[in-house]
């Protein structure tokens, strides 16, 4: 891990898709079984973390309907704070680009950038396994912003492995309606026994596996999942856009030879309250050099 001799520190905290979402079972506790692949976007937060005389976690500017307690960047500062005893305080800043409840990931990467950044700015010396247990006390998918690279995701998102992606570019809208996870899992009608697949088998035939088992149970309860992929279908004709996560965002991978200028005109037009943006896959979380490869 860099030793870091300074006050403050600000990280980009990258978004991600998933590139399919398999449900292979459930466990005897309800909690589903699940095969994806994390794919790193460059659609950023920022998290600023700085150093404060009094022993204390401090946010600057909550996000609005957001208490204290269910901040993702508070809990993770003083999650880390009591587990390492450290008597020092921090300020917390965060601007949010990353839409909330779109399926992105982006609650779980300000989660793990503020572990990250405070174990440098506090020197405890963490190692990624020990970051990555405490980080799936906050949510299913802070171990994988932790694990800081493209991964072949398996269980309930804490086995991990890294797979190598070629670079591409990805058309993502998040329609303005966020989706809560429970409703997806918990409804009757989810698929919950697609036949399980390997890292090779994906990667031998990509195309193939770009289905998404939660879509249908998103469509069906937020027509705006539908819009969105009725949307980019006829945007990029040809495209098979695809649903994120638990929804709500959709996307699409982009050709190279795509005509981006006419697509960013289209984007100008999305309606009312929709985000859409053309994105670059990463290959690194830019908080990764932060923390110990162990």
């Amino acid at each position: 891990m860099i030793k870091l001799d300074t006050q403050i520190l600000e990280l980009r905290s990258p978004a991600k898709l998933n590139l399919f979402l398999h449900i292979i079972g459930r466990r005897s506790d309800g909690y589903h079984l699940l095969q994806s692949v994390f794919q790193l976007i460059d659609w950023c937060d920022v998290v600023t973390l700085k150093l404060i005389p009094e022993n204390e976690v401090r946010r600057t500017h909550p996000i609005p309907g957001v208490a204290p307690e269910d901040d993702l960047v508070v809990r993770a500062a003083k999650l880390l704070k009591d587990f390492s005893g450290v008597q020092s305080g921090v300020e917390i800043g965060l601007k949010k680009e990353i839409p909330m409840g779109a399926g992105l990931g982006g609650g779980s990467s300000d989660a793990a950038s503020t572990l990250i950044g405070l174990n440098a700015l506090w020197n405890l010396n963490l190692d990624k396994p020990t970051l990555s247990t405490l980080g799936l006390k906050l949510g299913a998918d802070v171990p994988f912003f932790i694990f800081g690279k493209n991964a072949f995701v398996e269980g309930i998102g804490e086995e991990i492995q890294e797979i190598s992606l070629k670079t591409q570019d990805f058309l993502v809208l998040f329609p303005n309606r966020g989706i809560a996870t429970a409703s997806i899992f918990q409804d009757p009608e989810l698929t919950r026994d697609h036949a399980p697949i390997t890292i090779d088998g994906f990667l031998a035939s990509p195309n193939l596996e770009q289905s998404n088992d939660c879509q249908a149970v998103a469509v069906r309860i937020c027509p705006e999942v539908k819009q969105a992929l009725d949307w980019i279908g006829q945007a990029v004709p040809g495209s098979a856009p695809r649903m994120s996560g638990s929804g709500s965002s959709v996307f699409a991978v982009l050709d190279p030879k795509i005509d981006s200028a006419n697509l960013q005109n289209l984007l100008q037009n999305l309606p009312k309250g929709w985000v859409g943006r053309i994105v670059r896959g990463l290959n690194k979380n830019p908080a990764y050099n932060l923390i110990s490869s162990e």
